[in-house]
């Protein structure tokens, strides 16, 4: 899903995107020249910032039709129209060097799914989301008894898209029951415009996103899980 961020400009050319602090990350953990999917890449900033600054083969899967659109206006042709609940049955196994998902997960209905099909078709996963047990989204639950809004979670609760919520540590959980490897994990603190913060101390609790970088290979916890 795309969303609001700093704009910067690419290259000489004028080349203007806007990227979140967590794209600004993510850029920096891609190797150049691989083969990267976005999955739910919005109007292709992330995707356009990867192919001009580290020359990335640039696919993405998007089920906005005014989404795609964008992205073909930005030169990004190999963008598909998709449904991620449905799975990446299209691809191959360790077909693609990195599948990306930046703050998607928590609006899907099968995240089990789609996070397994990542770790079977990508031979390193991405995955970024806001962190829900962040300690002002605790304070205002604890004291006023609401659902929370935040900046990582700005709408009111009967107008949110964000079905599963998460924490850093559920997630983490979360990625064992699917066997999944965490290879890194990275907790932010962020701020406009584009600033972010590694987060050390009690990540759980002080960071409002993270991003977790993951692989396939072990065997799940439990194999009895799946999707509705």
């Amino acid at each position: 899903m795309g969303g609001l961020g700093e704009e910067v400009r690419l290259d000489e050319a004028g080349t203007v995107v806007r990227l979140t602090p967590e794209h600004r990350v993510i850029i920096e953990l891609i190797d150049e020249g691989s083969r990267v999917m976005d999955l739910g890449c919005g109007e292709g900033d992330l995707l356009l910032a990867l192919k001009v600054k580290k020359k990335v083969r640039a696919e993405g899967i998007e089920l906005s039709d005014a989404c795609i659109q964008a992205c073909v206006a930005k030169g990004l042709s190999n963008v598909h129209h998709g449904d991620l609940d449905e799975g990446l049955a299209d691809y191959p196994d360790t077909s693609i060097d990195y599948v990306i998902l930046t703050n998607t997960i928590q609006v899907l209905h099968r995240p089990m799914l789609l996070i397994r099909e990542m770790a079977r078709v990508g031979k390193r996963c991405i995955v970024s989301f806001p962190n829900f047990a962040h300690w002002p989204v605790r304070w205002q639950l604890f004291f006023h008894g609401r659902m929370p809004k935040t900046a990582k979670l700005p709408y009111e609760w009967y107008e949110t898209q964000n079905i599963h919520l998460t924490t850093i540590a559920d997630f983490r959980s979360f990625c064992q029951k699917a066997g999944l490897r965490v290879l890194q994990e990275i907790p932010l603190r962020t701020s406009a415009p584009g600033q972010r913060a590694v987060v050390r101390f009690l990540p759980n609790l002080r960071a409002d996103s993270a991003i977790l970088v993951l692989e396939g290979g072990i065997k799940p916890l439990s194999n009895s899980i799946s999707p509705p």
